[in-house]
């Protein structure tokens, strides 16, 4: 839980200020006891014009500007995450990596096997875990006798701003998170998809976790409708919650007994998500981190156990 009391400035350097690193700096901006000490990206012409809009410092020497903070967010593309790491952890030891923690699963080993050795507080980017109707349905499935099943659905038409990873690192790596963070660990994985331009657009997955549930997770960028959806069916309720409008419904049936008749009949109870910004929360929990408070957050072996299971679902749908 936060410390609210824990008043110590932090300063924080950004990597990366295409369209989600704007969204982390304005959410930065907003924050108490928060210095943007500098903002740095490859585009230097835009960036220059981005920190002017915003008052703040861009850096022209990544690696003296690095000495003068207490905590860097990367978020830049992803191909490029293992190496602002290693470049910039010799100098800082909290970091912030949007997700996928990086590219391939050797690297994230490799990040991972660092981070153990060497006590970094390295906290990644699954924001998912910071939604309001996601924190509802965790409260609500504490009423379920047993979880049966979970489906995950996620769909957006593919955005030309993503082109270094395909869809199972752009938006089932999200789910894939979620359904180990609910479920845990998987001992099963059977997936299918759909290639276009040697990158996979649709996948599916149906994961077997080692508590018996089943997760199915689909995610496309080729469905012409925007979708973030959880079903969940428990053996005493129905579930759905809707990222998007953070709505989370509960579906129960009740009996009414007219005379001699029974009549069997549903009905829905709608749980209050309260309407925070995932963003705004999941950095909260970071900078607090950084004044050296103990946070529980989604660090490199969630990274690590989430991307094992998204190579195996790229890799049945390859093989195909």
């Amino acid at each position: 839980m936060i410390n609210q009391q824990n008043n110590k400035w932090v300063k924080i350097g950004l990597l990366g200020v295409g369209r989600m690193g704007q969204n982390h700096l304005r959410i930065l901006s907003m924050l108490k006891y928060v210095e943007i000490s500098f903002i740095y990206d490859i585009a230097k012409e835009a960036t220059k014009a981005i920190a002017q809009s915003y008052q703040v410092p861009f850096s022209e020497n990544l690696e003296e500007d690095l000495k003068k903070v207490d905590g860097v967010i990367i978020v830049t593309p992803t191909f490029t995450h293992s190496e602002y790491f290693f470049k910039i952890v010799p100098r800082v030891k909290n970091i912030f990596i949007e997700k996928p923690l990086a590219h391939t699963l050797e690297l994230t080993k490799e990040i991972h096997t660092f981070v153990e050795k060497n006590n970094v507080n390295l906290q990644v980017g699954f924001i998912e875990r910071y939604n309001p109707a996601v924190m509802a349905l965790q409260k609500t499935l504490c009423n379920s006798n047993m979880i049966v099943n979970m489906d995950f659905t996620r769909t957006n038409k593919i955005s030309s701003r993503i082109t270094d990873v395909d869809v199972v690192l752009d938006l089932m790596i999200h789910d894939i998170d979620l359904a180990l963070n609910l479920n845990g660990d998987v001992k099963q994985v059977y997936a299918y998809g759909c290639v276009q331009n040697d990158m996979i657009e649709f996948a599916r997955a149906i994961l077997t976790h080692k508590n018996g549930v089943f997760s199915t997770i689909t995610a496309s960028r080729i469905t012409e409708k925007r979708m973030r959806q959880i079903s969940v069916t428990c053996d005493n309720m129905f579930v759905d919650c809707n990222l998007l409008s953070k709505e989370v419904f509960v579906n129960k049936q009740s009996l009414e007994q007219y005379l001699e008749n029974v009549s069997i009949t549903s009905k829905t109870e709608t749980i209050d998500a309260k309407p925070r910004e995932a963003l705004l929360l999941e950095l909260m929990d970071f900078v607090e981190t950084c004044k050296g408070e103990q946070i529980e957050c989604a660090g490199t072996i969630d990274a690590l156990k989430a991307m094992e299971v998204a190579c195996e679902v790229q890799s049945q749908i390859k093989s195909v």
